[in-house]
């Protein structure tokens, strides 16, 4: 009796040890996602704020609203589109490549109205997009870098009205134009920028036909600044979508003043590509 015992208790313990292992296993596996938990309501929205621009949405669930809130990139609108929803998941990516994922539970009573999503955790360390300048921080954090290279490019300037336009620097980085421009304003009277436009255009007008020209749309600006103050200058740094100069055709920055007539044009030729600085 004694044997069949001690026997079972040898058994009881090697079946212990051999299941320890396999649900730490599983242990390990579940804790290794990375979500945060959401309480929405059916009467009440929550705001969920992202630090960078809302590049895609996946919600698990048509029992869920969700969208933009009007007029800007970064900020998310969730809630019940129907009471006591079973549990599901909200999946968010964000422009400088981060991936968000949220448990819905529904509760009426105490809604989370609130997030900022940087204090929850990235799902994933590194998103690929299908256009590499689609990630918006390594394209502010390049122009960052331009802007404070010590390196000048000459000869790309205009003055006029005791005002100077002037391109000091242009760099690149994965097939991104980094162009930094520098306003200078030597006269008693400020600058009131009015719009600031990059075109390729014909480098001569022909009489017989029309002249074409094709605006170029910055990616990213390191400054808003549209006032430059008397006796002083503002250095920005613009990012653009890699182009070239075809022969016979200029690259020309044009910049306008609001409510006046100080205008200037700085034009590039097609010697652009010498003049590329490439950034680490």
């Amino acid at each position: 009796m004694k044997r069949i015992n001690y026997l079972f208790l040898m058994s009881l313990l090697l079946v212990s040890v051999w299941a320890h292992p396999q649900l730490k296993s599983r242990e390990t596996v579940f804790y290794q996602d990375h979500y945060e938990n959401l309480q929405i309501g059916y009467s009440k929205t929550t705001s969920i704020v992202f630090p960078y621009p809302i590049k895609s949405i996946d919600k698990g669930s048509t029992d869920v609203l969700v969208q933009k809130a009007k007029g800007v990139e970064n900020i998310l609108l969730v809630k019940a589109a129907r009471q006591y929803f079973f549990q599901t998941n909200l999946t968010v990516v964000t422009s400088d490549a981060k991936l968000y994922v949220f448990v819905l539970n529904y509760n009426e009573d105490c809604p989370d109205l609130n997030i900022n999503a940087e204090n929850a955790l990235a799902a994933s360390k590194e998103v690929l997009f299908t256009l590499v300048n689609e990630n918006q921080k390594k394209i502010e954090q390049s122009a960052s870098l331009a802007l404070s290279k010590k390196i000048k490019t000459s000869g790309l300037q205009k003055t006029k009205f005791q005002l100077k336009l002037e391109v000091n620097g242009i760099f690149i980085h994965e097939d991104v134009l980094y162009l930094r421009v520098v306003i200078e304003n030597k006269s008693k009277i400020s600058y009131d920028i009015d719009q600031l436009r990059f075109f390729i255009r014909d480098q001569r007008k022909s009489k017989r036909t029309a002249s074409q020209e094709i605006e170029i749309q910055p990616l990213y600006c390191t400054s808003s600044s549209a006032v430059i103050p008397d006796k002083s200058e503002v250095v920005k740094v613009f990012a653009l979508e890699k182009f070239t100069i075809p022969d016979n055709k200029l690259l020309t920055l044009q910049l306008q003043e609001k409510n006046g007539g100080r205008h200037l044009e700085v034009n590039i030729k097609k010697n652009l590509a010498d003049k590329v600085i490439p950034l680490p």
